[in-house]
């Protein structure tokens, strides 16, 4: 079994994956005040992912960063449809 989960390793969660790729961005974010802003690419990615599951207009994702000193809220607003 050990063999089969070597050659075939299970594949990483969608979230999981999400998550990281947050936290990346934001640490990235943080130690690099003058670079890009990445809240449109995060924007692109956001609508992609979830349109795999469910069919969503792109203007009805908003994205905010708020800055208060030290402290950042990432604030992500989706608005599904109805079912």
């Amino acid at each position: 079994m050990a063999l089969l989960s070597f050659l075939f390793p299970p594949k990483a969660k969608t979230a999981s994956e999400a998550k990281e790729r947050l936290q990346i961005i934001i640490a990235r974010e943080r130690t690099g005040r003058g670079g890009p802003d990445f809240l449109p690419a995060l924007h692109r990615e956001l609508i992609e992912v979830i349109s795999k599951y469910t069919k969503v207009n792109a203007d009805n994702i908003k994205l905010s960063l708020d800055r208060q000193g030290n402290l950042e809220v990432l604030e992500v607003n989706v608005v599904l449809p109805d079912a």
